[in-house]
């Protein structure tokens, strides 16, 4: 017998003509068999199937040791591929007695039958290529029976080649059909692993999502004490139980890659790389499921939806705890799902409407033995005791953004200028966790940063000087999409903005008006009608920059559309207002309308009429709101030119009337922490200096607690209270995890301050260290600081005591539960005893031992004045904001994922046991005793998980 390298060389041709259409199984697995290396196997990838695959035949033939590794690969993916290979594989591998060899054909739909009815249609396109002719139904009879399972395998062969064409490429956005393109959009090549862990919230927020996961990311991502979960460990045993969870749900705000996941998921287990425990995944989208408006039956839904797995059904449902069901998407489902009707006896064959099967799959009355993925945004209903596992997608951690704009572009030089641009501006650092906004983020960058930029025009000019707000990412953006249509094989790279934009101008109104009309009613899916009544042709979205911007239902009978993003149809809606609001008085108005839900007396503006938000939904428009100031701003400094009714004349003095509607709200308006904070984003998208010096000195006190922040809100934050001359009464971030990175945006400032609240915020040491040197200031105003709660360590106290033996404004210090240790009181004495300001020390919840404590006496002795607080009975009014705190955390289970307050409560349970006994009557044993008992309920209560 030839070697395996002969006989490759050989019969390459023939090998060639039977894998030539579908290379990817063969590919996949030469790579994880190291056949093929990692960067020549995403080469191919990019390359027509017949090129990747004569071009990995030549590479595996180079040797004998390749060759032979080619056909044990070529055995286990045979099944992928047509009969001749299988009769091949057999004679020139060694034949399979496992085996049976293939009775059943693939052949084309169109030498069939086709379905008929609405829903068949929407899918005729999906399965194209595949049908199947299952010839013998009986099952006593052993031959019959092996032979039945031999035309199963191959019905489940061509059901994973079926996904795995459809899956390849990773449609996650709106792309189009862009003729050339700087990015790979391989799922291979593209796909970044997410960050999804177990979710434990219990409350539901009405603020817009992406502040609400933001908050989220905030108390995670510091405290690094959640399970990180792939998609394909979703179904893995649990910790619990030890078994795999029947029911899984996975929620995720728009954007954020839960589509993606479990797409990704589906291509991993069609080309045989991961939950292999299932015959088969039926991945089912709810905006599809819309279509059906008649009862059917889950084996009518699954027959037209899978048509060539039909004569298969009712033997895949004999053992259903090998099937898996992906429900994609269910916020876009327009039907009502009662969860609490009663349980039905239903079965694969019960008629039912879709919102009845659905329930019934989920909760488990049709097919429990079955497996269940269900996706959706955290702004929809679905119980979750119906679920044994409930996730929460968090997007992108740092070294997921490097990794994502590394496989965005395939100039990796382009890739490192735009991760650096990324990673160097925290206004957009903060978007890149969401996969969408990279997405976002890599269009609008790719071609300024390309290596063949010419040093012209606007093009260069955003090189220069990158966008610095999220509003300028945006329209950037929205530049980039209608030019790249616009001047499309045009060689006049260089042509003006305002050129470019005058080319789009009339479907961009059209496209805001439908966006923001609808926003104010919270719709996002359109009709066919919709879209025209705005002047929007949907026979116009291919080919043209809305293929960018509308994400049509790609299935032919399906007329549904909707902006590809939550917030690309919230700034195309504050581009609408921002060309149609001139005068000063409209433009007030319109904020105190969006910002408050005061409605104006009388207005010109016909943005303006019949206008009715709901109180409740003014934090959805926050977003919308700070895009509006942005592209405001960019219409006065005229980079919307092209788009602006040359016939409409700027009012002058627009900042300025600003900056007095700004001052007015600040001064005269009680207003929640959420608005309070939105007001500072507008005026860091608005960006006038003009605006903020009159806006920021009546912010006497900001009060920001427990509000969660991220590195952008204290950027917003900075930009305005940096216009402010005078001393900033109060600065509460008290609960707020800005962590170390949030305070140093914050320090030019901080020395401002005369109360200080930085509690429980995720400091460690280095914060002490940055903290000692505002002390450590001339400009100095600082007399209360709170940093209980923060990591500091001894060598961060040590930093504090040295910093306090110079400054002379601190009158309070408050530095409970600060990880303070017997090291950490080493230069107290010294330190403190030369400060002549320090009226009170607080330093309860640390274990200083009794070196510490004994030191802490010898200071009192230097320092009478200063009253020193080391343990929880010496003062009644701590005693008793610690009895609130725990009161707190028991009405309020976020708490206890939000600043690791289990931690927190032990120590303060060890400073009342170390002081047991010393103190046995009285006020303040009786408010101890009381604090001791409740902190001890609640942590062995089921409320912290049962820690």
């Amino acid at each position: 017998m030839s070697s395996a390298q002969q006989l490759l060389r050989a019969q390459r041709d023939l090998l060639l003509k039977w894998t030539c259409d579908h290379p990817a199984p063969l590919l996949r697995w030469l790579h994880d068999e190291e056949v093929l290396s990692p960067s020549f196997y995403f080469s191919l990838l990019e390359k027509p199937p017949s090129d990747a695959v004569a071009k990995a035949l030549d590479t595996v033939c180079t040797s004998e040791e390749s060759s032979q590794r080619f056909l044990e690969v070529l055995k286990e993916v045979q099944d992928y591929y047509c009969k001749d290979l299988h009769l091949w594989v057999d004679r020139h591998c060694g034949f399979d007695a496992n085996r049976q060899p293939p009775s059943g054909d693939v052949k084309d739909e169109d030498e069939h039958k086709k379905p008929k009815g609405a829903f068949a249609k929407l899918f005729k396109r999906k399965n194209k290529g595949f049908s199947i002719r299952v010839e013998i139904k009986g099952k006593k009879d052993p031959k019959l029976r092996s032979q039945m399972m031999a035309n199963l395998k191959v019905l489940i062969s061509a059901h994973k080649t079926t996904l795995l064409k459809r899956m390849e490429e990773l449609k996650c956005y709106s792309e189009g059909s862009r003729e050339a393109s700087n990015s790979a959009s391989h799922i291979e090549i593209r796909y970044t692993d997410l960050f999804v862990t177990e979710d434990n919230d219990f409350t539901d927020s009405s603020q817009h999502e992406y502040f609400d996961l933001a908050s989220r990311r905030a108390r995670i991502y510091v405290h690094q004490s959640c399970q990180r979960i792939r998609p394909s460990q979703l179904l893995s045993p649990q910790e619990t139980t030890g078994q795999p969870p029947k029911r899984v749900k996975v929620k995720g705000i728009a954007g954020i890659g839960k589509s993606v996941a479990v797409q990704r998921l589906v291509y991993e287990w069609a080309i045989g790389k991961s939950m292999r425990e299932f015959t088969c995944i039926f991945d089912l989208c709810f905006r599809e499921l819309n279509l059906i408006e008649t009862p059917l039956s889950l084996l009518d839904l699954l027959g037209e939806r899978f048509r060539y797995l039909k004569d298969a059904l009712p033997n895949l449902f004999t053992e259903p705890k090998y099937l898996l069901f992906i429900l994609d998407g269910l916020d876009e489902f327009k039907f009502f799902l009662d969860w609490n009707s009663r349980d039905k006896n239903i079965g694969i064959e019960s008629k039912v409407t879709v919102s009845e099967l659905i329930v019934a799959l989920v909760k488990g009355n049709l097919l429990p033995e079955a497996s269940i993925i269900l996706t959706t945004r955290p702004s929809t209903e679905a119980p979750k005791h119906f679920f044994q596992r409930c996730c929460v997608v968090l997007g992108f951690e740092e070294n997921q953004v490097k990794e994502y704009t590394t496989k965005f572009y395939k100039d990796r030089e382009v890739a490192e200028k735009v991760y650096d641009y990324i990673s160097n501006n925290d206004n957009i650092f903060v978007l890149s966790f969401i996969p969408l906004y990279c997405y976002i983020i890599c269009m609008a960058m790719g071609e300024f940063f390309s290596s063949d930029t010419q040093d012209v025009g606007d093009f260069k000019s955003l090189e220069l000087n990158p966008p610095r707000t999220v509003s300028e990412v945006y329209l950037c953006y929205l530049f980039t999409t209608v030019k790249h249509h616009a001047l499309r094989g045009s060689a006049e790279r260089s042509t003006q903005r305002s050129e470019v934009l005058s080319l789009a101008k009339q479907q961009l109104t059209n496209l805001g008006k439908l966006a923001y009309e609808n926003l104010l009613q919270r719709k996002i899916m359109f009709s066919k009608e919709d879209l025209e009544r705005y002047g929007v042709t949907p026979a116009e979205i291919q080919g043209t920059f809305l293929c960018q911007i509308l994400h049509p239902l790609k299935e032919e009978a399906v007329d549904m559309f909707s902006f590809f993003h939550l917030t690309v149809q919230e700034h195309l809606g504050a581009l609408y207002c921002a060309l149609n609001l001139y005068s000063q008085e409209d433009i007030t108005q319109a904020l105190n309308l969006w910002c408050f839900g005061l409605h104006p007396p009388s207005t010109t503006s016909t943005l303006l009429r019949n206008i009715d938000p709901n109180v409740d939904m003014l934090d959805s428009l926050q977003m919308f709101t700070r895009f509006f100031m942005g592209l405001l701003r960019a219409r006065l400094e005229s980079q919307l030119d092209g788009l602006v009714d040359p016939s409409m004349e700027e009012e002058n003095g627009v900042p300025a009337g600003l900056g007095l509607w700004f001052k007015d709200q600040f001064k005269d308006r009680k207003m929640k922490n959420e608005t309070a904070l939105n007001l500072l984003h507008c005026l860091m998208e608005f960006h006038m200096k003009e605006t903020t010096t009159i806006a920021a000195p009546e912010i006497k006190k900001l009060n920001l607690f427990k509000m969660k922040l991220s590195i952008v809100d204290c950027a917003a934050m900075y930009y305005v209270l940096k216009f402010s001359p005078h001393t900033l009464q109060e600065l509460n971030l008290g609960y707020s995890n800005i962590g170390n990175r949030g305070l140093h945006r914050l320090r030019p400032i901080l020395h401002r301050c005369e109360s200080l609240y930085l509690r429980y915020n995720c400091l460690d040491w280095q914060a002490a260290i940055l903290e000692s040197a505002i002390l450590k200031s001339k400009e100095c105003q600082v007399k209360k600081l709170f940093m209980c709660g923060n990591n500091l360590g001894p060598e961060g106290v040590n930093e504090l005591w040295r910093a306090l033996e110079q400054n002379s404004t601190v009158e309070e210090l408050y530095l409970d539960i600060t990880g303070v240790t017997e090291k950490g009181t080493e230069n107290i004495v010294n330190c403190l005893g030369k400060n002549a300001s320090l009226r009170i020390l607080t330093i309860v919840g640390n274990e200083i031992g009794e070196v510490g404590r004994e030191r802490l006496r010898e200071l009192q002795k230097l320092r009478p004045d200063l009253r020193i607080i080391a343990n929880f009975v010496d003062d009644l009014g701590l005693l008793q904001a610690y009895l609130g705190w725990v009161d707190e955390i028991r009405a309020d289970r976020d708490q206890m994922d939000s600043v690791k307050n289990v931690d927190a409560l032990q120590s303060v349970l060890n400073g009342l046991q170390g002081v047991a006994g010393k103190v046995e009557k009285g006020e303040n044993a009786g408010k101890a005793m009381e604090l001791r008992t409740k902190i001890e309920e609640l942590l062995k209560s089921h409320m912290i998980g049962g820690r």
